[in-house]
């Protein structure tokens, strides 16, 4: 059932917001939220609006459309209509000399209509701010994820197998768990905040389709339905007896998603050598789980796993060739790849209720990409995972 953000989780993440901007840049002034995730984070609604932050005074969203649905589906405590930019300037007083804004994320054009009317002298980034906000989750977003988790683990452990067969397509594969998904609760899209990045599931392929080149950063491949729409799976490539299936995808619930990988042996085996790469894969993953713990710093954590491993084991991990992402991790939330990362550079320590996608992988030749990926939660006692433990390399008969 669709539910509104409370209006008590609204007004903690407005203040934690404040406070971060207060720690990072002390001078800050007035920031102004364009990226519809963050105004989903901060108001409860998604529009073609902006979020306007004054240091000094109360937060206003300015909805050009739709005001009506806004007012509908949100508890935030001042929304008002604009035609433009200038409805808002004329309502917000006094105009801020410097303004925060995600840089990330708008584009020059709109930031030149905007400046039009908050003719600030100079324009700041917020991302790392509003990333780091977002990355410590509620109790209330919590809820939703483990919702998420719930369908993910049952969908790709319990349902999947059934549904591979001798000659369908990566396609057919992709666009049936896509719907079973959505039938189970899923909200229909994969978020991500990568620049460019367009995924309707996720990644999936059969055999070495799943080492394929992509643009995506991430360990695994797909060839997708073409070169225009390199997404969902190959309509040509059908499965036969032998493959690896590697399905690797997203499920949310309201806007919140877990991440996951399963792999399946469809009538057959693979060579010893892709069962053992799979089996340390795993191993890697319960290894870098119990790091999960508030106080540990992912670049850390990155280094002693990967200090664990050997050299001949680290061909081909990540990625395959030279196409290794340098990552084990990485956040998840309302996008699909948030803050933190483990990996270097991350240095900021973990904090409890923080939710990461741990995807240890490895490319093997002539077999595809094996290995595992589940969403865990940050406690005391160590990463607890909410998208299921089967360890992948699901035989199907």
């Amino acid at each position: 059932m669709e539910q509104r953000t409370p209006a008590s989780e609204l007004h903690d993440r407005m203040e934690r917001f404040r406070a971060r901007m207060d720690a990072d840049s002390p001078s800050w002034e007035f920031a102004a939220i364009f990226g519809r995730v963050n105004q989903f984070y901060l108001t409860g609604t998604m529009q073609d609006s902006v979020l306007l932050i004054p240091r000094a005074g109360e937060a206003v969203l300015w909805v050009r459309r739709s005001y009506e649905r806004a007012l509908d589906e949100s508890h935030f405590p001042d929304i008002r209509p604009m035609k433009s930019f200038r409805d808002a300037a004329a309502g917000m007083g006094a105009l801020p000399g410097t303004v925060h804004v995600e840089t990330e994320v708008v584009p020059l054009a709109l930031l030149e209509r905007f400046r039009k009317h908050f003719p600030s002298r100079e324009v700041k980034p917020l991302d790392a701010q509003a990333a780091a906000v977002r990355a410590r989750k509620s109790a209330y977003e919590l809820a939703l994820m483990e919702r998420a988790g719930r369908i993910h683990r049952h969908v790709l452990e319990d349902r999947v197998p059934a549904m591979l067969r001798e000659g369908m397509s990566e396609a057919e594969l992709g666009g049936e768990v896509y719907a079973l998904l959505v039938r189970e609760g899923h909200h229909g899209i994969a978020r991500f905040g990568m620049f460019g990045t367009e995924m309707v599931l996720g990644q999936l392929g059969f055999g070495e389709s799943s080492i394929y080149p992509t643009s995506f950063d991430g360990p695994g491949g797909s060839r997708g339905m073409a070169p225009g729409a390199p997404v969902l799976g190959s309509r040509d490539r059908t499965l036969k007896t032998g493959d690896l299936v590697f399905l690797d995808c997203a499920c949310g619930v309201q806007g919140y998603h877990t991440d996951k990988t399963m792999t399946y042996i469809f009538r057959g085996s693979l060579p010893d050598k892709a069962v053992e790469a799979h089996c340390r894969c795993v191993e890697v993953q319960d290894r870098t789980a119990a790091m999960l713990r508030p106080g540990f710093r992912p670049s850390e954590i990155y280094a002693a796993i990967l200090d664990g491993l050997e050299p001949a084991f680290l061909e081909n991990f990540m990625g395959y060739g030279d196409r290794r992402v340098q990552f084990l991790g990485h956040g998840v939330g309302l996008q699909v790849d948030e803050a933190p990362v483990i990996a270097k550079g991350f240095d900021e320590p973990l904090e409890e209720r923080m939710v990461l996608a741990l995807e240890p992988k490895k490319g093997v030749r002539g077999v595809g990409m094996v290995g595992v990926e589940n969403t865990f939660v940050v406690t005391p006692g160590g990463g607890r995972c909410i998208t299921g433990t089967n360890p992948g390399l699901i035989p199907v008969e």
